[in-house]
């Protein structure tokens, strides 16, 4: 049963010891879970951070590899180029005096992503829960809908994580609603998904990220650290929900990457909006085309393919109101 003094989310783990938090899109998506991995860890939990990772994990050092396609991440990992957001995250962690490892995987198809997650899980001794966290919310489309995004990477986590049964909780947590409008997602779907979603029961609900809270704060600081460290690439997507939990509204100007759009700041976006993943999985229309997957491009494929022999395309709708 559930409560309206406790979201349904952390209801769901209550029972948990040990939790893996990991960033299903790739890029900085870890960061829209470490608010989640500071409460968690407050709650007395033992908390892990993991991400799809879009770095060039193969130049790494041979002993950073636990596995083929595991690696450990930590502030003084030796790597090529500037853009590292696990290290960035790890050497960020470590000056707040928290653990300060990262895992990261690389961009594979869902077989060798799937063993690689149950290599880790061996490696940590075992979880009792894995969140996965998308920065935006494109990992609940479903696949008939217009626009999907950038759904392959979120699709790859999604189907490896579904796959890992013996877990016994599996969450989805979706920070930055309205963020991935650049990428063609229309939000009155994601919307209508959601409400699909909490027919099956597998919706559990949203909450906000207060800027007040020990999490915002730790969060803003921690975003605030990434845009100085990796000052070519900036998070968009944690620079738009950061700028949301400060309060602002609109076009709010925090890279010039963005200088050629038009931003629609709001509090929306600094809700984090929970599913169940199997349940999810279940809703998606192509995800059980993907199991067999060993790079990313024939998801790639997959997905193509899919969407080539579909009757019709659910229309983006203007949100009413």
């Amino acid at each position: 049963m559930f409560s309206l003094t406790e979201p349904p989310f952390f209801t769901r783990l209550r029972d948990a010891r040990r939790v893996l938090v990991a960033g299903a899109g790739g890029g900085f998506d870890v960061y829209a879970g470490l608010p989640l991995a500071l409460a968690l860890r407050s709650a007395g939990k033992e908390v892990h951070l993991a991400n799809l990772s879009f770095a060039d994990l193969y130049g790494l050092d041979a002993d950073v590899w636990l596995e083929p396609d595991v690696v450990a991440i930590g502030p003084d990992t030796a790597a090529r180029g500037d853009y590292f957001p696990e290290r960035t995250l790890a050497r960020w962690l470590e000056g707040q005096g928290l653990p300060a490892t990262v895992y990261a995987f690389p961009q594979t198809g869902v077989r060798p992503l799937r063993a690689a997650y149950r290599a880790l899980v061996d490696h940590l001794g075992g979880v009792d829960a894995v969140v996965l966290v998308d920065g935006g919310t494109d990992i609940l489309m479903r696949g008939d809908e217009h626009g999907l995004g950038t759904p392959e990477e979120d699709m790859a986590s999604l189907a490896a994580v579904n796959a890992l049964e013996e877990i016994p909780e599996r969450l989805v947590a979706c920070l930055g609603f309205g963020v991935d409008a650049h990428h063609g997602v229309n939000h009155s779907l994601v919307l209508e998904n959601l409400a699909a979603l909490d027919r099956d029961g597998a919706y559990l609900g949203t909450f906000s990220l207060p800027r007040e809270s020990r999490e915002g704060a730790l969060y803003l600081d921690a975003v605030t650290h990434a845009q100085r460290s990796t000052p070519e690439y900036p998070s968009i997507v944690n620079g738009s929900v950061a700028a949301a939990v400060r309060g602002d509204f609109g076009d709010v100007r925090f890279t010039q990457r963005t200088k050629d759009s038009e931003l629609f700041i709001n509090p929306l976006m600094s809700l984090y909006f929970c599913v169940d993943a199997p349940g999810l999985a279940r809703r998606n229309l192509y995800l059980d085309r993907l199991g067999n997957t060993t790079l990313m491009r024939q998801i790639s494929s997959v997905i193509e393919d899919f969407r080539a022999g579909l009757t019709r395309q659910r229309p983006p709708r203007a949100y009413p109101h």
